[in-house]
């Protein structure tokens, strides 16, 4: 079975847009976990504008709720880590400047930081995977890290269905992506820019275990509620 996982950050982005603590990013949690998420992910970015380190705490408290933290390649967010051990935990870039995670993480520039990263993190027990961009040659670096997973940045393929333009050869890369990665024993994730149309194509790959949609979700649910868009995303990637 396909697991989604939802990214709550937009509700923290909400929440502090007041300075308040309304709404509260853990009730988020609660809520779609008991609407059929399989985990939730969070992105404690290094400038703290959206999830905080009081949030992080407190859903990791709740032993029932699976968390993947999204964290940069750092040796201070890997303390931050060990500290409230996640269940998961997936390494991206970061820039400051940044509204969104623009690309995979440039894992030949440094690979002996996430190597070792990822290493650490093994150690303690917590299931490691990459944001990457969909290419072979970063599913091999990938693989010489000894992660556990890679979540393979759909963000390009996302924008281009969403501008009705001419997608079929990036989602050829994402396919083959997934193919090899699995071939060489790693798990497969997707995430990024996801909406339904995306949804409904990716997930005619099979392969990929994991989605993992954020924005889009807690955006839809404004009209229609949080209960009936998980709903509706659990259906497209039942396979």
């Amino acid at each position: 079975m396909t697991r989604l996982g939802i990214n709550i950050d937009h509700v923290a982005t909400l929440r502090n847009a007041r300075g308040e603590i309304h709404p509260d990013p853990y009730k988020a949690a609660l809520n779609v976990m008991k609407y059929g998420a399989d985990s939730i992910t969070i992105h404690l970015r290094e400038d703290r504008r959206h999830i905080k380190d009081f949030d992080l705490k407190k859903i990791t408290k709740n032993k029932k709720i699976p968390v993947n933290l999204e964290m940069a390649a750092n040796f201070q967010m890997l303390k931050i880590a060990l500290k409230y051990k996640p269940n998961f935990v997936c390494i991206v870039p970061e820039k400051r400047r940044e509204i969104t995670t623009e690309g995979g993480l440039d894992l030949k520039k440094n690979y002996k930081k996430i190597k070792k990263i990822i290493e650490i993190l093994n150690k303690n027990m917590i299931r490691t995977s990459l944001f990457i961009n969909p290419s072979i040659r970063d599913i091999r670096i990938s693989k010489k890290t000894k992660c556990g997973c890679v979540e393979l940045h759909t963000g390009k393929l996302s924008n281009l269905i969403k501008k009705k333009k001419y997608y079929k050869k990036e989602l050829l890369k994402i396919k083959n992506s997934t193919v090899y990665a699995n071939k060489i024993g790693l798990e497969v994730h997707a995430g990024h820019g996801m909406d339904y149309k995306t949804t409904k194509v990716l997930s005619k790959i099979k392969g990929i275990s994991e989605f993992n949609i954020g924005h889009f979700i807690i955006g839809e649910s404004i009209f229609v509620g949080i209960k009936k868009v998980v709903s509706n995303v659990k259906k497209l990637i039942k396979r």
